[in-house]
């Protein structure tokens, strides 16, 4: 698990990543990045804006349990930040919007930036200080380790629909998680893994569908997402569902 180094709420931007460049059109459409490569993921109880590392020098397991908004958002602004994106799936469809936001090279193929893969491994691009990766997991309720991070500046990320018991290892030793609204089987399930009070595990029962909490070592954080214009356009509404 990781600890609040990993999430900054005062934009001193602890243990980001330096700053990276990519066109001006795709910014007008994302938020923007926090100090030093920092993402602005949403504000905190009194509106501050609350910005966490996943673009690191060291190998970095984030997981997201919910919807797929809240995924393709994070894949989309570290985008903005100029990481390369692979993205692992068996719904490429569903992940087309962050392809055509990438936007297409002079030839008119689409953007090297982002690749769709089948769930099956590949070679992957190697990552540096200048050319971070992220690499999207989106395999089910039960995720294979197929693209651990095994080396500086990549982050895999997991994209769990649900909690499920097979995936309470993979839950438990990311650094960072990100929980929508859950049932309530799920959020006891949720207690079991991160041996939660009663409160908190209830907390995230009643989320509505903008809010998320942040959980790690020493870290519970309940947050609001915050979506730009130009985010609406490519992924919709905010929303708890696919």
């Amino acid at each position: 698990m990781t600890n609040s180094r990993l999430l900054d709420t005062r934009g001193q931007g602890r243990g980001v990543a330096p700053e990276f460049l990519v066109s001006p059109q795709l910014l007008d459409v994302v938020s923007p990045s926090g100090d030093r490569g920092g993402m602005v993921l949403g504000s905190g109880p009194k509106g501050e804006p609350l910005t966490i590392s996943v673009l690191r020098s060291a190998p970095t397991r984030m997981v997201v349990v919910g919807g797929l908004y809240l995924a393709r958002q994070i894949a989309l602004r570290a985008m903005a930040t100029g990481a390369w994106i692979t993205i692992a799936t068996g719904r490429p469809q569903a992940w087309q919007p962050v392809v055509r936001a990438a936007g297409s090279g002079q030839d008119g193929r689409p953007s090297p930036l982002v690749q769709l893969r089948r769930l099956s491994p590949v070679e992957l691009p190697r990552p540096s200080e200048d050319s971070p990766l992220l690499v999207v997991h989106d395999g089910g309720h039960v995720p294979q380790e197929l693209f651990p991070p095994r080396s500086p500046w990549q982050t895999t990320m997991y994209v769990l629909p649900y909690l499920h018991p097979q995936a309470a290892t993979t839950a438990n030793t990311a650094d960072l998680v990100l929980l929508q609204r859950l049932p309530v089987g799920q959020a006891q399930l949720a207690s079991q893994i991160w041996r939660l009070p009663p409160q908190m595990a209830h907390q995230l029962t009643t989320l509505k569908d903008d809010q998320v909490i942040a959980l790690g070592a020493n870290l519970w954080l309940p947050l609001r997402l915050v979506t730009t214009p130009g985010e609406q356009q490519i992924l919709g509404a905010v929303r708890r569902g696919d």
